[in-house]
């Protein structure tokens, strides 16, 4: 496809094929987006949040019949629920007031009344999981002081809270293990350096337990079910993050996973019979599910076109909620029966009246820059492009520092390959996913090489 390119944007006419359709950038923008999966106690139902309302509520989605009912009504603010109860259809939710980020945590009761769990006009409150018992559920808060997010746990008969961790030292809260005695702790000094702590709640003791030298990344993942092992991903040695346990006994470490590309997490079913990763591979997520009864990967469904980005296990494991999404539609919730390996689609977020044949596919592509190096960048062509037909183009850049061009729907892309606009939305020296190396191309440089990249992204184009 030959393209002249003008700045960035190149301005040749287009001629459209004939019998197809534009679509304005209203019918891209009128989507729905969905997100979160908490099965209810029976696994009849699945709670998630949507903004079909106009903005973000809790909806219920029966299993069975596919009926999807809203729970809450808000018309000013969003509520983003988190999870039903471990026993009953109450629910939790996080809500703010106007925008302001000052969480809350909500309960909603099966009558529809609600009360605010953590109040306080300046408090900031988020929810950090269930106790392994069912009883509890913890939570970080600044309640204390506003600078320090310190960890609760509240029992939600009593709704009484307790402090387990005074945070003066703004460590980031990870994880906590199943019998509530560790909590997995870590701190952030660069992007690229990192440490990990490990609290004994029992004796009161904060553990160092990623000692190194130069630049690392620690980040704790997630503890083992049998509370004696914590799962971690880091860079030491290796361009990418990977997966490693420690022992807590006696701080062994051992390697579970590496991949040729960052790991960006992993964690365990409710039992411990399957482990869910997340790959960041080449602006894809690839998910992987490993089941440890049969030592086997778990196959997952062959759904259309596109990548599963998320999955959410049923406490008795008998079912996964997947998130599948592409560049031609936004992410759709299906249900996986683990067994029978049937799945069904359970929500539709893309526009009815837009039409995909007439919406661009995504491909990861390669070219040279300036001094040889290859630049990685998604690429959007429009379906009526041909070597006899040339469109213009346009190169898209990516926020930063850092950030990272990713294969998915994006409304304004989609608007402009369907109106003939070619898009080469590019991952320029200095983005994240293609290893540290990569990554600090453009440190200090910002403008420079990075830039450059954009540039020569031209000569793919022509």
């Amino acid at each position: 496809m030959r393209i002249k390119l003008i700045g960035i944007c190149l301005m040749l006419l287009v001629s459209c094929e004939t019998g197809h359709q534009e679509y304005s950038i209203e019918a891209f923008m009128n989507t729905t987006t969905i997100g979160g999966a908490s099965f209810s106690p029976d696994e009849k139902s699945i709670l998630i949040r949507s903004n079909q309302s106009g903005i973000y509520n809790a909806f219920e989605i029966n299993i069975d019949s596919g009926i999807t009912t809203q729970l809450t009504h808000s018309d000013s603010n969003s509520i983003f629920p988190i999870s039903f109860f471990p026993k009953d259809k109450r629910f939790l939710y996080r809500g703010d007031q106007n925008g302001n980020e000052i969480w809350h945590i909500y309960v909603q009761n099966e009558n529809g009344s609600t009360r605010d769990l953590t109040p306080g006009e300046k408090s900031r409150s988020l929810f950090s999981g269930w106790t392994y018992d069912e009883k509890s559920f913890y939570y970080t808060s600044n309640q204390r002081n506003p600078k320090y997010m310190d960890i609760y746990v509240m029992n939600i008969y009593s709704f009484k809270s307790e402090m387990i961790y005074q945070n003066d030292d703004a460590l980031n809260f990870a994880d906590v293990s199943n019998d509530g005695r560790y909590l997995a702790l870590n701190k952030s000094h660069t992007r690229d350096n990192s440490d990990m702590y490990l609290y004994d709640v029992q004796s009161g003791n904060l553990n160092h337990i990623s000692n190194h030298e130069g630049n690392v990344n620690f980040n704790p993942s997630s503890f083992s079910v049998d509370s004696k092992s914590l799962y971690f991903l880091t860079d030491k040695d290796s361009e990418f993050k990977y997966l490693q346990k420690y022992i807590i006994a006696d701080g062994t470490i051992i390697e579970i996973q590496k991949e040729e590309w960052d790991i960006w997490y992993s964690y365990f079913s409710h039992s411990g019979r399957y482990r869910v990763t997340g790959i960041n591979a080449d602006s894809q997520t690839e998910i992987e599910v490993f089941d440890y009864e049969k030592n086997r990967p778990v196959r997952l469904p062959q759904l259309p076109a596109g990548s599963i980005s998320s999955v959410s296990i049923s406490k008795s494991e008998k079912y996964m909620a997947l998130y599948h999404g592409s560049a031609k539609s936004p992410s759709d919730l299906y249900l996986l029966d683990v067994e029978s390996k049937k799945y069904q689609k359970l929500t539709n977020a893309m526009n009815p009246d837009v039409n995909p044949e007439y919406l661009g596919n995504a491909k990861v592509i390669r070219f040279k820059s300036f001094d040889g190096l290859e630049i990685p960048a998604v690429y959007y062509k429009p379906p009526n492009a041909s070597s006899k037909n040339r469109v213009p183009a346009i190169v898209k850049v990516h926020g930063g520092p850092g950030g990272q061009a990713r294969v998915g729907y994006r409304a304004s892309t989609q608007y402009l390959v369907n109106h003939g606009y070619a898009v080469l939305d590019i991952n320029n020296r200095g983005s994240n996913g293609y290893g540290k190396t990569f990554q600090t191309l453009d440190d200090q440089a910002h403008g420079e090489g990075d830039l450059d990249d954009c540039v020569w992204a031209m000569n793919w184009l022509k």
